[in-house]
């Protein structure tokens, strides 16, 4: 049965959020075509066995875009289609494809969407099953993982550095990742991989610049394709909410999220999600207008986290 998934969400960490939901999908229909409006998100998901193809959306913002949203969902010839967001344009484009079912989210009810309680309600419901896991496996090919062996030394600890992130407000700062990764070097064999997105490879190389030990890997520059092994085979991610922690906690690595002004269901689904979150702040009460400082977040609470979580 052809059955899709619509993710209307341009990250690429929210989309793989809702990923365990469409593996519950595939697990009764078998393989879904994942709708999106994420550019990479299907070389993220090259890999996964129950994603049949990734297809892309660019305009999904005005009642004028239903028209063309419609013809591509007619195209995929689909039976059924699962909406994981509140959309009356995305509902009526699904109708007026002549896709059958329609399961999707209470309309107009955007305000205080929590993403993983929504998404898990829905599937629950729509599956007419009592439970659904909030994580999943990540799948990497075994070649591309051996291909990425050779950026690894096993006597080091290999942390992932999560410098970038879609805003700078979110961001926990160049100066707090040198300063942390020059007081790990002193106390211990790392190394690190500095994850920034292409459009922000400054950030990488003024962090690279001032690391006394040269440990450290620039992945500014590389695909998601090429990245996402190297996460697979890390010991841990430390840094701000980006797409890395989602796929490092969904490969069972301890992933330290620094959440400065972002809310907290983003880190919400994972066992393997240690948050860190500035002093004196409540992880319920943190959104994207919650204006912290990056220096809120002290240099000593995150070393102390991750030697924890190492031994």
């Amino acid at each position: 049965m052809n059955v899709g998934v619509f993710l209307n969400y341009i990250g690429l960490g929210s989309n793989i959020l809702h990923l365990t939901y469409c593996h519950q999908i595939a697990k009764k229909y078998g393989p879904v075509t994942i709708i999106t409006l994420c550019g990479n998100l299907g070389q993220a998901l090259e890999d996964d066995p129950n994603i049949k193809e990734v297809i892309l959306i660019k305009k999904n913002k005005k009642i004028t875009d239903i028209p063309i949203i419609s013809l591509v969902l007619k195209k995929l010839l689909l039976k059924k289609i699962f909406i994981f967001y509140p959309s009356p344009r995305l509902y009526i484009a699904a109708k007026l494809a002549g896709i059958k079912t329609v399961y999707n989210y209470p309309l107009f009810k955007k305000k205080n969407l929590h993403l993983v309680n929504a998404a898990n309600k829905l599937t629950c419901e729509s599956l007419n099953i009592n439970s659904c896991p909030t994580e999943t496996k990540f799948f990497v090919k075994n070649e591309k993982i051996n291909h990425a062996k050779k950026y690894f030394n096993k006597d080091n600890y290999n942390i992932v550095i999560g410098a970038g992130s879609s805003g700078p407000d979110t961001r926990w700062g160049e100066k707090n990742f040198i300063s942390l990764i020059n007081k790990l070097n002193e106390n211990g064999n790392y190394f690190f991989y500095i994850q920034c997105g292409p459009e922000q490879n400054e950030i990488s190389k003024n962090i690279i610049d001032k690391i006394k030990k040269k440990n450290c890997m620039d992945l500014s520059k590389m695909n998601i394709s090429e990245i996402i092994p190297i996460l697979f085979l890390s010991d841990m991610y430390v840094g701000n909410d980006s797409f890395s922690h989602h796929i490092t906690a969904q490969c069972n690595k301890p992933s330290i999220v620094l959440l400065l002004n972002s809310p907290k269901a983003y880190s919400d689904y994972s066992l393997n999600h240690h948050r860190i979150i500035p002093e004196n702040a409540k992880l319920e009460e943190l959104d994207h207008s919650s204006n912290y400082q990056a220096n809120s977040i002290s240099i000593e609470k995150v070393f102390k986290k991750i030697v924890e979580l190492k031994s």
